[in-house]
């Protein structure tokens, strides 16, 4: 069971590393409002990972069928999403700090980078390219593929800890952090991956 939880730390570091939106979420959030805030938001993205990586090491054909035919909708909804949440940062003015110990605003830390993580049903296609890759199928057995789920959250979730990590260290070593520009420049990001999205979907 150790080699699959080591196969799927990797799976999930190689899937967590490629800078996207929930990256550039993690990294506003982080400078922002502190590293609590940007693990809050990792955690919700690995949550959806972990479900997708599920859905794919047992095999859950109906519920991948399900989620790749309803594939342009749930794109759909997801671009919306991430479009209003780039907008959200673009209006920011200044940069105060929040009380990310709030039950609310940790929810909406979490549930937000979870739908965002959701709303991607391709996902699973890349899992299970993925799973193939490490020999991993559907004959993996229960225990060794709760364990590779396992490994792929532990694995997600190191990658937001080191990106929050590194983004906290940068705040720490600039004089005079603008974070005026910064959340313009995340809010920028977010607005073209949530154009391309509903262009794509188009």
């Amino acid at each position: 069971m150790a080699s699959f939880i080591l196969r799927g730390i990797l799976i999930g570091l190689l899937f967590g590393m490629p800078a996207g939106v929930v990256g550039a979420m993690t990294a506003q959030r982080t400078l922002n409002y502190g590293m609590k805030a940007g693990l809050l938001t990792g955690l919700g993205s690995s949550a959806a990972d972990c479900l997708y990586a599920y859905v794919g090491v047992f095999g859950l054909t109906l519920v991948s069928d399900f989620l790749l035919r309803y594939q342009s909708i749930i794109n759909l909804a997801g671009g919306c999403l991430i479009l209003g949440m780039g907008i959200r940062m673009l209006l920011i003015k200044t940069s105060r700090p929040e009380n990310t110990t709030a039950p609310a605003k940790g929810i909406w830390l979490f549930v937000s980078s979870f739908a965002v993580g959701i709303t991607n049903p391709a996902a699973i296609l890349t899992f299970l390219f993925a799973f193939s890759w490490f020999g991993i199928d559907g004959q993996t057995g229960q225990a060794n593929g709760i364990g590779v789920v396992y490994g792929v959250f532990a694995g997600t979730f190191l990658w937001w800890i080191l990106l929050s990590g590194g983004v906290l260290l940068f705040k720490k070593k600039a004089r005079n952090p603008r974070f005026y520009i910064m959340n313009r420049v995340f809010g920028s990001i977010l607005i073209f991956f949530g154009a391309v999205v509903l262009i794509r979907n188009f």
